[in-house]
């Protein structure tokens, strides 16, 4: 099977780090709809105040919630994201004189 760069096509972003990062800012966009709906079901039984300020309060209170938790995910998701996309090009030609002493130690 030849590579898609042998065929002329491109590999730009198409490895574990960016398929990652996708998984990640995914899962924190599926986090924080989530507890936006959980709240406005909250606030629509009556249970707690109005729901926007309590959803903002969690990203800036003093405990661990799973909005700044999300904020951590889409964080590392668009550094895996950043660095899938521009990361140095791996080199797939023949190895050269270097390449063999050094297969050989």
């Amino acid at each position: 099977m030849r590579w898609k760069e042998e065929i002329g096509g491109s590999r730009r972003g198409r490895n574990w780090m960016s398929a990652m990062g996708v998984m990640f800012l995914l899962m924190a966009a599926i986090i924080l709809v989530r507890n936006a709906i959980l709240l406005a079901l909250d606030h629509s039984a009556g249970v707690v105040g109005p729901p926007l300020a309590q959803f903002l309060d969690n990203f800036v209170n003093g405990q661990v919630t799973n909005e700044k938790f999300a904020l951590a995910m889409i964080a590392g998701g668009g550094f895996l994201l950043y660095w899938g996309f521009f990361k140095k090009k791996e080199e797939y030609g023949p190895p050269d004189d270097r390449d063999w002493r050094r297969s050989y130690r």
